[in-house]
């Protein structure tokens, strides 16, 4: 395993919880350990080691900046903003903060827990708990299984000859215990209790007694161990459960971390591919998505999410992570490892597309738009805000991404309430006059014309002019067809018709000024299909 730098560790627990104020080395230093101050202990040498300054007030850890340098540490962690930075640049160590109120060893907690831990090439970082699970159960002398508080069984005992039953069968088999009512009061049980319980065997064929433990780390439930007893358990299994808890809880949050990091690398990927600048041959490495089986690069699909511009400015950031959360769960339920990130407000997901090409678009696009809709709508339930999802075309490779991006953000542009999740393709033609009328008015050649002489005279007047074109060139220039758009006899639209062109000096026997007058009042004009 490499071994941790300063910027590992800040990928994983910077942000809110960590800050960096300054590194004078770099991040590339490695971080080892993290230490508590003692005031009454002499600094022992510690290279690549962070101290972590209890007991001293930020303003006044200048001293103790330079005395971790000269002990061959890192980096120095103060709580609160105003800590030694010059003294900590002059020594050359990094200096972080944490909050004013953050619990010492809260933060000593995270920081050990994320020192050292590494994406594995699953992302999971779980392996070592089956040799966790092994230890205890030969320890105890009982087949282990390690659990998640969803009773998700993360990790199981392979040891030789231990008795198992028909639950615990069942279970590795699926890698989830079994529910049941009895189950989950035996869980409500365990997670009451402060340390090791003995839970009576469920009703059953050959069900035996558990010996189990919760796994704690600073007041959060990580999950929990259960030994099968048949009797035969060594005389101090409780206390061999209760370490073996403890070491339980630092390989959890170790992998939590490392997932983290994954997902942190995965979305800052994911971020260079939307804006084209990753490398589409490393990042299709790196996310799992290669070849196709037919040997050419496998497509994929951007999508977009968006909370509702209704949204308070106070509450959009924090809101806007919990839908970055939420999305990732349900992308990664879906398809695993996965790359999600939030870019200026928009939340976006890397969908592959192996099997959604070919065949009729509408049934090309059902297994995406179906994720996205059940997204949105838990979203909607569980931020109370509505949330909109568009989704760009599939694209042949991680080198078309920025495409497929492009199109994801103008869906978004073209949805509304009534439609709040929606492909490219079902909304084509909205997203193609939304790009013309940027073009159009971008360039003062194609935005000048009769067009602004008709609304302004609409404007000064009060006359319908505009509207009254509008829906005659929707008809296909048919009177009867454009009256009844406007709900108005077709007189009315003749007459209206023949002053626009007296006064206004419109040639409607111009086929080619027809097209461009009717593109000009639609995307510029803003009239879009309203009559």
């Amino acid at each position: 395993m490499d071994a941790c730098t300063l910027g590992d560790l800040l990928d994983v627990v910077g942000g809110p919880s960590v800050r960096l104020q300054t590194a004078p080395a770099g991040l590339a230093v490695p971080v080892t350990e993290a230490l508590l101050y003692d005031a009454h202990a002499p600094l022992t040498r510690a290279p690549g080691a962070l101290l972590l300054a209890v007991g001293v007030r930020a303003s006044a850890a200048g001293p103790l900046a330079r005395a971790a340098a000269e002990a061959g540490m890192s980096g120095l962690v103060v709580r609160g903003p105003d800590g030694p930075l010059a003294e900590a640049e002059s020594a050359g160590v990094a200096l972080l903060s944490v909050d004013e109120d953050a619990a010492w060893h809260h933060v000593h907690l995270l920081l050990a827990s994320a020192i050292g831990a590494r994406p594995s090439a699953t992302g999971s970082g779980l392996g070592d708990l089956f040799a966790l699970a092994d230890a205890v159960a030969a320890a105890v002398g009982g087949a282990t299984a390690i659990e998640d508080p969803r009773q998700r069984i993360l990790a199981y005992s392979t040891v030789p000859g231990q008795p198992v039953d028909e639950d615990r069968r069942t279970g590795i088999l699926g890698l989830q215990v079994p529910g049941s009512p009895a189950n989950s009061e035996q869980y409500r049980v365990l997670f009451a209790a402060e340390g090791v319980v003995r839970l009576p065997a469920l009703a059953g064929s050959d069900n035996l007694p558990r010996l189990a433990v919760a796994v704690r780390a600073g007041g959060e439930t990580l999950g929990s161990l259960w030994v099968v007893d048949d009797g035969g358990l060594a005389p101090d299994a409780e206390e061999a459960l209760a370490q073996g808890a403890s070491t339980a809880a630092l390989l959890l949050l170790r992998a939590r971390a490392a997932q983290e990091l994954a997902r942190h690398q995965n979305g800052d990927l994911l971020r260079r591919l939307l804006d084209g600048t990753a490398d589409p041959a490393g990042a299709a490495h790196r996310l799992g998505m290669g070849l196709g089986p037919d040997g050419n690069p496998a497509p994929v699909r951007v999508a977009a999410f968006v909370l509702d511009s209704s949204v308070s400015a106070a509450d959009v950031e924090q809101t806007a992570l919990r839908l970055l959360d939420l999305v990732r769960l349900q992308c990664e339920a879906r398809y695993g490892r996965h790359a999600v990130v939030l870019v200026d407000g928009v939340v976006y997901a890397l969908l592959p597309a192996l099997g959604e090409r070919g065949g009729a678009p509408r049934r090309r696009t059902n297994s995406h738009r179906g994720l996205a809709e059940d997204i949105v709508g838990r979203a909607g339930q569980a931020l109370r805000v509505p949330v909109r999802a568009g989704l760009g075309d599939v694209v042949g490779g991680l080198a078309e991404v920025r495409a497929s991006r492009d199109d994801a953000d103008l869906v978004l542009r073209v949805l509304g309430p009534e439609l709040p999740v929606a492909t490219v393709e079902e909304v084509r033609p909205r997203v193609t006059l939304l790009r013309l009328t940027e073009v159009l008015g971008e360039r003062r050649e194609l935005s000048a014309g009769g067009w602004r002489r008709v609304l302004a005279h609409d404007a000064e007047h009060g006359t319908e002019y505009a509207r009254t074109l509008v829906a005659w060139l929707d008809a296909g220039c048919d009177m009867a067809g454009a009256a009844r758009l406007l709900a108005v006899h077709a007189n009315t639209c003749r007459y209206r018709l023949r002053q626009a062109q007296q006064q206004l000096g419109i040639d409607l026997d111009d086929p080619d000024e027809r097209l461009v007058l009717w593109l000009q009042l639609r995307t510029l004009g803003g009239l879009g299909s309203r009559h």
